[in-house]
Order: structure tokens, then sequence, then C-alpha cells
């Protein structure tokens, strides 16, 4: 019996749509910046535990002017603040939205592979009469795996002298 996970019925014009609004969404989030890994390891990180200490120092310092040097940024740093908790909602969005499209192109594909692996079956026992075996052959190079070698990691047992 055939899988089918899921029946996906999105037509061209949908996938303009869905073009357009992720055109819109690049747009909108030109602002953002990409990381390299070594950027990404040498930053300090704020975590879940710190961001307490985070919000209550930068409460602390607004209220306190006089006591903040003139090279802290106090206010950039509330600006900051505030646009993390503003894209932090959306990018919770996107993360759930990107699963799923990630879980459904894997269910597609999926029962793409359990539908042609039934028919490549079908085609093994019903096709050499109807002159399919050369094609069913051709599909099936998929399969067909070269000569295991003889490993050479392994120590050959030295005969007893």
């Amino acid at each position: 019996m055939s899988q089918n996970r899921i029946s996906l019925d999105l037509t061209d014009e949908h996938y303009t749509q869905i073009d357009a609004a992720l055109d819109t969404l690049e747009t909108a989030l030109r602002g953002l910046i990409d990381l390299s890994l070594s950027e990404r390891r040498s930053l300090p990180k704020m975590g879940d535990k710190s961001e307490a200490f985070c919000r209550q120092t930068l409460t602390v310092l607004a209220q306190n002017p006089l006591i903040v040097p003139p090279g802290l940024d106090v206010a950039g740093a509330q600006n900051d603040l505030k646009q993390l908790d503003a894209l932090r909602h959306r990018t919770m969005r996107l993360r759930r939205l990107l699963g799923r499209a990630e879980d459904s192109e894997m269910a597609l594909g999926s029962d793409v592979m359990s539908a042609s692996l039934e028919g490549y079956a079908l085609l093994k026992v019903l096709g050499r009469g109807s002159g399919l075996e050369s094609l069913r052959q051709d599909i099936g190079a998929r399969f067909t795996r070269p000569p295991r070698q003889p490993r050479s990691d392994v120590a050959t047992p030295m005969p007893d002298q």
C-alpha cells in the first residue's frame, strides 16, 4: 500500500505569491547581518541567564546618567534591546514556518521515494515479459554496489612458529 504523508496542492500562483512575500521579507530585513564563524565564536553572548542582568543594568544606567561615561551608548543599547525583543518574536514564527516547510519537504520526498520503490518492485516482477527489463535495469543502477574490497586495516594473523 502506497504511503501518502502529505498532499500539497500549491499552484504556480501560490508560488508566485510566496516568492513575492519572500522578496518583501528580504527587502524589509535588509539590515540583518551574516556573521562569519570566527565572529560568532568571538562575540560575547547574551543567554537566558544573562538577559535579566543586561536588562537591569541598562535600566540602572538609564536612571543614573551622571555615572555613565560619554563612550558608553546606553540609548543605543536600549534600542538594540527593543529591536531584539521585536525581532525575536518574528524569528520564532519564521523558525516554526521553516520547520513545517522542511518537514513537508521531507514528507513529499518520502512519498515520492515510497511510490518509486513500489513501482520498481512491480517492474521487477511484471517487466520481464513486457519488454521493460532493460529500462528496469537502467533504473536499478541506483541499487548496484561495487564489489567489496578487502579491508587493509585488519591485521592478518601471524602463523605459529
